[in-house]
C-alpha cells in the first residue's frame, strides 16, 4: 500500500477514474474546471464518462497490462461505482494512491459487512440475519418475522436482487428467484420517510456534510430528491452524527453517501453506504455553493474543501427510460436545469439524465 496522507494535486494532474458511467462523466467535468485532466477505465464502449475525458481506456478490470498503464499515467485513482472488483483495486492501490480506500470499498460491496461497520460503531440498523441457504432463511424469518426483506449481500442497486417477504410462504420463491448463497434477510421497519447525507473529507481530516435530503422512489429507483428534506432539526442533527462517525471511522478520503431511514419516533437508522458521488446528491450542483462532483475532486486530489451551504431550495427530478425525452421542454421552464448522460440508447429503468427545479 503506497502511504501519500499529504498528497496534493497541482492543475495539470490526472485523476484516473474506474468506471465511465454518468458519475465519471460529471466528476470529469468537475475536475476540468479546476484544472485537472481524467483518464477513464472502462470495459464499456462509447461511455457517458468517455464523452467528457482527458483519455479512455477500454479494457476489463481484470486486464493487469491494461491497469498498469492507466497507474502509471494517472496522479491519484478512484472509482465512480462500488462494483470495481476489489482485487482490481488491491492491484492499483501498490501502484498509486487510490481513494477512497479499497478497505472502503470491500465494506461498501457487501449489506452484511456495511451493517456490521455500523452496528460496531453504535449505528443502528434494521434488524438482520445473514443467510447462506434456505434453512437459515427459514431460521432467520422465525427470528424477525415478515415483512421482511430478502436482498443478495452483492450487487444489488435500484431494486435488483432483492424481494419483500409478505409472509413466510413467500420465501420459497424469493430464495430461489434470487439464487444465491449470500444473502441477508432485513426486518421491515415502519418509516416516515428515507434521506440521505453526503459527506466529504479531505487527506486532512477536515469533514464537510450536505443538509440531509429526502428520497423519494418509483419502482425501487430513485424519483425525486427534495433538498433540504422536510425533516425536524433533532433528526437532521441525528443523521449528520451518523455521517460524520461513518467518515472519521473509515478514515475516509473522498465522499460518501448514507441512505437512512427516518422512523415514526423520529429516529434515524442507516440503511446503504455508497463511497462516491451518488445520485441523491445531484441537486448539488445547482443548489449549494460546492456541488458534490467538485467536493469529490477536491477531497482526492488533496485540497481544501468547499462549502456545502444550500443556497436555493432544490427539487431533483431524475429522467428515466423515456422520460427523457421531455428534455426540450425542461430547457424552456425558467427554473430548470437540465444535465443529460449522452447514453446512447434509452432503456426502461435507465437514469438517462435529470433536471434540477430551484427555489
Amino acid at each position: 500500500m503506497l502511504e501519500n496522507s499529504k498528497l496534493s494535486l497541482s492543475p495539470g494532474a490526472i485523476i484516473g477514474i474506474l468506471g465511465g458511467g454518468q458519475l465519471g462523466r460529471m466528476s470529469a467535468l468537475a475536475a476540468a474546471r479546476l484544472g485537472f485532466r481524467c483518464h477513464i477505465f472502462t470495459p464499456e464502449n462509447n461511455s457517458p464518462a468517455s464523452h467528457v475525458a482527458f483519455k479512455t481506456t477500454i479494457a476489463n478490470y481484470e486486464d493487469q497490462d491494461a491497469l498498469r498503464s492507466f497507474a502509471n499515467e494517472s496522479d491519484v485513482i478512484t472509482y465512480e461505482f462500488e462494483n470495481i472488483p476489489i482485487e482490481t483495486a488491491l492491484f492499483l492501490e501498490r501502484l498509486k494512491p487510490i481513494y477512497p480506500s479499497p478497505s472502503i470499498l470491500a465494506i461498501s460491496q457487501h449489506r452484511g459487512s456495511e451493517k456490521k461497520f455500523a452496528t460496531d460503531h453504535g449505528i443502528k440498523v434494521a434488524p438482520y440475519e445473514l443467510v447462506t441457504n434456505y434453512t437459515e432463511l427459514e431460521r432467520a424469518i422465525t427470528k424477525l418475522k415478515t415483512p421482511s426483506i430478502l436482498k443478495t449481500c452483492r450487487f444489488g442497486y435500484d431494486g435488483k436482487g432483492q424481494e419483500k417477504l409478505s409472509d413466510p410462504n413467500s420465501a420459497k420463491k424469493a430464495w430461489e428467484k434470487l439464487a444465491t448463497n449470500d444473502a441477508i434477510l432485513e426486518q421491515f421497519v415502519e418509516f416516515e420517510k428515507e434521506i440521505s447525507v453526503i459527506i466529504a473529507r479531505n487527506n486532512n481530516g477536515a469533514l464537510e456534510a450536505y443538509p440531509p435530503v429526502e428520497n423519494q422512489h418509483e419502482n425501487h429507483i430513485l424519483a425525486i430528491t427534495l433538498a433540504p428534506a422536510k425533516i425536524e432539526e433533532a433528526t437532521a442533527k441525528q443523521a449528520l452524527e451518523i455521517a460524520r462517525t461513518l467518515a472519521e471511522a473509515l478514515d475516509l478520503i473522498g465522499i460518501l453517501a448514507i441512505e437512512m431511514f427516518v422512523l415514526t419516533n423520529g429516529q434515524v437508522v442507516m440503511n446503504e453506504l455508497a463511497p462516491r458521488p451518488h445520485n441523491s446528491g445531484h441537486w448539488s450542483q445547482d443548489g449549494a455553493v460546492t456541488c458534490q462532483f467538485e467536493q469529490f475532486i477536491r477531497a482526492i486530489s488533496g485540497q481544501c474543501l468547499g462549502s456545502t451551504k444550500l443556497v436555493k431550495t432544490t427539487k431533483m427530478v431524475n429522467l428515466i427510460g423515456d422520460a427523457v425525452n421531455d428534455w426540450p421542454k425542461y430547457l424552456g421552464t425558467l427554473n430548470a436545469k437540465v444535465h443529460l448522460y449522452g447514453k446512447a440508447e434509452t432503456k426502461p429503468g435507465r437514469k438517462m439524465g435529470h433536471v434540477n427545479f430551484i427555489d
